[in-house]
Protein backbone atom coordinates (compact mmCIF):
# COMPACT_ATOMS: atom_id res chain seq x y z
CA UNK A 1 0.00 0.00 0.00
CA UNK A 2 1.83 3.51 -1.04
CA UNK A 3 2.12 5.70 2.09
CA UNK A 4 0.51 8.94 0.98
CA UNK A 5 -2.00 11.32 2.84
CA UNK A 6 -4.81 9.75 1.29
CA UNK A 7 -4.63 6.39 2.38
CA UNK A 8 -3.68 7.43 6.27
CA UNK A 9 -6.37 9.34 6.30
CA UNK A 10 -8.87 6.52 5.52
CA UNK A 11 -7.02 4.43 7.70
CA UNK A 12 -7.93 6.88 10.40
CA UNK A 13 -11.17 7.27 9.59
CA UNK A 14 -11.80 3.27 9.39
CA UNK A 15 -10.06 3.83 13.19
CA UNK A 16 -12.22 6.62 14.20
CA UNK A 17 -15.40 4.67 13.03
CA UNK A 18 -15.01 1.07 14.37
CA UNK A 19 -14.70 3.74 17.86
CA UNK A 20 -17.97 5.40 16.80
CA UNK A 21 -19.57 2.07 16.88
CA UNK A 22 -18.15 0.94 20.02
CA UNK A 23 -19.75 4.04 22.06
CA UNK A 24 -23.09 3.65 20.00
CA UNK A 25 -23.33 0.05 21.24
CA UNK A 26 -22.06 1.52 24.76
CA UNK A 27 -24.80 4.13 25.03
CA UNK A 28 -27.60 3.01 23.01
CA UNK A 29 -27.36 -0.83 22.83
CA UNK A 30 -27.56 -0.43 19.20
CA UNK A 31 -25.01 0.16 15.83
CA UNK A 32 -25.49 1.43 12.56
CA UNK A 33 -25.52 -1.88 10.30
CA UNK A 34 -22.68 -0.39 7.89
CA UNK A 35 -20.55 0.31 10.43
CA UNK A 36 -20.94 -3.04 11.83
CA UNK A 37 -20.77 -4.75 7.95
CA UNK A 38 -17.94 -2.50 6.98
CA UNK A 39 -15.92 -3.12 10.04
CA UNK A 40 -15.92 -7.30 9.77
CA UNK A 41 -15.35 -7.34 5.76
CA UNK A 42 -12.15 -4.95 6.72
CA UNK A 43 -11.18 -8.58 8.68
CA UNK A 44 -12.37 -11.30 6.47
CA UNK A 45 -11.97 -9.58 2.96
CA UNK A 46 -9.11 -11.14 1.05
CA UNK A 47 -6.42 -8.96 -1.38
CA UNK A 48 -8.30 -5.60 -2.72
CA UNK A 49 -7.54 -3.26 -5.22
CA UNK A 50 -7.78 -0.11 -2.86
CA UNK A 51 -7.58 0.28 1.04
CA UNK A 52 -11.33 1.62 0.79
CA UNK A 53 -12.27 -1.49 -0.46
CA UNK A 54 -12.12 -3.67 2.74
CA UNK A 55 -14.70 -1.86 3.66
CA UNK A 56 -16.84 -1.38 0.96
CA UNK A 57 -15.97 1.56 -0.69
CA UNK A 58 -16.13 5.19 0.76
CA UNK A 59 -19.64 5.38 0.99
CA UNK A 60 -19.17 2.83 3.98
CA UNK A 61 -16.67 4.93 5.49
CA UNK A 62 -18.68 8.31 5.88
CA UNK A 63 -19.65 7.89 9.25
CA UNK A 64 -15.42 7.61 10.09
CA UNK A 65 -14.44 10.38 7.69
CA UNK A 66 -16.39 12.95 9.40
CA UNK A 67 -15.72 11.65 12.96
CA UNK A 68 -11.47 12.33 12.11
CA UNK A 69 -12.91 16.03 10.61
CA UNK A 70 -14.28 16.99 13.97
CA UNK A 71 -11.85 14.54 16.24
CA UNK A 72 -8.83 16.31 14.52
CA UNK A 73 -10.31 19.90 14.61
CA UNK A 74 -8.69 22.63 16.65
CA UNK A 75 -12.03 23.32 19.58
CA UNK A 76 -13.56 21.68 22.02
CA UNK A 77 -16.46 21.18 20.07
CA UNK A 78 -17.98 19.36 16.83
CA UNK A 79 -19.61 20.94 14.07
CA UNK A 80 -23.03 20.27 15.85
CA UNK A 81 -22.23 22.03 19.29
CA UNK A 82 -21.65 18.76 20.71
CA UNK A 83 -18.62 18.27 23.25
CA UNK A 84 -16.12 15.83 21.88
CA UNK A 85 -15.77 11.74 22.51
CA UNK A 86 -13.04 12.02 25.31
CA UNK A 87 -14.08 8.11 24.94
CA UNK A 88 -13.16 8.23 21.53
CA UNK A 89 -9.94 9.67 21.79
CA UNK A 90 -9.04 7.15 24.40
CA UNK A 91 -10.20 3.93 22.67
CA UNK A 92 -8.02 5.35 19.30
CA UNK A 93 -4.91 6.18 21.33
CA UNK A 94 -4.98 2.46 22.95
CA UNK A 95 -6.12 1.10 19.95
CA UNK A 96 -2.87 2.37 17.77
CA UNK A 97 -0.95 1.22 20.76
CA UNK A 98 -2.22 -2.56 20.92
CA UNK A 99 -1.40 -2.51 17.66
CA UNK A 100 1.97 -1.37 18.10
CA UNK A 101 2.30 -4.30 20.82
CA UNK A 102 0.79 -6.85 18.65
CA UNK A 103 3.08 -5.88 15.37
CA UNK A 104 6.25 -6.88 17.94
CA UNK A 105 4.84 -9.65 18.74
CA UNK A 106 5.45 -12.58 15.72
CA UNK A 107 3.60 -15.59 18.40
CA UNK A 108 0.66 -13.05 19.13
CA UNK A 109 0.01 -11.89 15.36
CA UNK A 110 0.26 -15.39 13.93
CA UNK A 111 -2.66 -16.59 16.71
CA UNK A 112 -4.78 -13.47 15.62
CA UNK A 113 -4.37 -14.47 11.82
CA UNK A 114 -5.29 -18.07 12.50
CA UNK A 115 -8.21 -17.10 14.00
CA UNK A 116 -9.64 -14.67 10.85
CA UNK A 117 -8.60 -17.69 8.73
CA UNK A 118 -11.24 -19.36 11.15
CA UNK A 119 -13.80 -16.99 10.67
CA UNK A 120 -13.39 -16.73 7.10
CA UNK A 121 -13.49 -20.63 6.38
CA UNK A 122 -17.20 -20.13 8.07
CA UNK A 123 -18.01 -17.61 5.14
CA UNK A 124 -18.71 -21.17 3.67
CA UNK A 125 -21.85 -21.37 6.09
CA UNK A 126 -22.91 -18.16 7.32
CA UNK A 127 -23.32 -14.45 6.03
CA UNK A 128 -20.69 -12.65 7.41
CA UNK A 129 -22.81 -10.39 10.11
CA UNK A 130 -23.96 -14.42 11.83
CA UNK A 131 -23.41 -14.37 15.42
CA UNK A 132 -21.48 -17.64 14.86
CA UNK A 133 -18.82 -15.01 12.54
CA UNK A 134 -19.04 -12.41 14.91
CA UNK A 135 -18.31 -14.99 17.92
CA UNK A 136 -15.05 -16.34 16.45
CA UNK A 137 -14.22 -12.89 15.42
CA UNK A 138 -14.69 -11.22 18.79
CA UNK A 139 -13.21 -14.53 20.49
CA UNK A 140 -10.15 -14.29 18.54
CA UNK A 141 -9.92 -10.79 20.24
CA UNK A 142 -10.09 -11.94 23.67
CA UNK A 143 -7.92 -14.48 23.12
CA UNK A 144 -4.78 -12.43 21.64
CA UNK A 145 -5.43 -8.30 21.65
CA UNK A 146 -6.69 -8.52 25.26
CA UNK A 147 -4.18 -10.78 25.95
CA UNK A 148 -1.04 -8.10 25.04
CA UNK A 149 -2.92 -5.34 27.08
CA UNK A 150 -3.31 -3.23 28.51
CA UNK A 151 -7.40 -4.12 28.26
CA UNK A 152 -9.22 -1.31 26.81
CA UNK A 153 -12.44 -0.65 29.59
CA UNK A 154 -15.44 0.54 27.76
CA UNK A 155 -17.40 3.15 29.26
CA UNK A 156 -21.28 3.14 28.97
CA UNK A 157 -24.73 2.09 29.63
CA UNK A 158 -23.92 -1.54 32.00
CA UNK A 159 -27.29 -2.86 30.53
CA UNK A 160 -26.16 -2.85 27.06
CA UNK A 161 -22.63 -3.72 27.96
CA UNK A 162 -23.70 -6.81 29.77
CA UNK A 163 -25.77 -8.04 26.86
CA UNK A 164 -23.53 -11.06 25.24
CA UNK A 165 -24.13 -10.02 21.88
CA UNK A 166 -22.99 -6.36 22.17
CA UNK A 167 -19.72 -7.60 23.65
CA UNK A 168 -19.34 -9.46 21.11
CA UNK A 169 -19.77 -6.74 18.17
CA UNK A 170 -17.70 -4.14 20.74
CA UNK A 171 -14.62 -7.02 20.40
CA UNK A 172 -15.23 -7.23 16.52
CA UNK A 173 -15.14 -3.65 16.04
CA UNK A 174 -11.74 -3.08 18.33
CA UNK A 175 -10.53 -5.94 16.85
CA UNK A 176 -11.55 -3.78 13.23
CA UNK A 177 -9.55 -0.87 14.59
CA UNK A 178 -6.79 -2.80 14.97
CA UNK A 179 -6.72 -3.83 11.77
CA UNK A 180 -7.41 0.08 10.97
CA UNK A 181 -4.09 1.00 12.87
CA UNK A 182 -1.65 -1.39 11.38
CA UNK A 183 -3.35 0.03 7.63
CA UNK A 184 -2.72 3.58 9.12
CA UNK A 185 0.89 2.37 10.02
CA UNK A 186 1.48 0.87 6.47
CA UNK A 187 0.26 4.05 4.96
CA UNK A 188 3.24 6.03 6.68
CA UNK A 189 1.35 7.07 10.10
CA UNK A 190 2.89 7.52 12.99
CA UNK A 191 2.71 9.63 16.31
CA UNK A 192 4.12 12.82 14.24
CA UNK A 193 1.72 12.56 11.19
CA UNK A 194 -1.21 12.51 14.22
CA UNK A 195 0.09 15.79 15.22
CA UNK A 196 1.33 17.39 12.66
CA UNK A 197 -0.52 16.82 9.76
CA UNK A 198 -3.98 17.25 11.48
CA UNK A 199 -5.21 19.88 9.04
CA UNK A 200 -3.80 17.89 5.76
CA UNK A 201 -6.14 15.29 6.85
CA UNK A 202 -9.08 17.24 7.70
CA UNK A 203 -9.06 18.76 4.01
CA UNK A 204 -8.50 15.22 2.54
CA UNK A 205 -11.53 13.65 4.53
CA UNK A 206 -13.47 16.92 3.59
CA UNK A 207 -12.59 15.85 -0.70
CA UNK A 208 -13.22 12.05 0.15
CA UNK A 209 -16.72 13.27 1.45
CA UNK A 210 -17.36 15.20 -1.34
CA UNK A 211 -17.11 18.56 0.19
CA UNK A 212 -13.97 20.16 -0.60
CA UNK A 213 -10.75 20.18 -3.40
Amino acid sequence: MEANTRNRTIALAALFQAVDGVNQIASEGTIDQTILESAINSLLAEETASIEDLYGGLSNLRTGLRSLMYQLGGGSMTQEGRPKNVEATRYTINLLYLEKKLSADPQGFRKLMDGISAAQEQLEFFEPTHSNVIARLADTYTETISKIGPRIIIKGDQTHLGNPDNAAKIRVLLLSGIRASLLWRQAGGNRWKLLLARGTMQKEARHLLGGGD
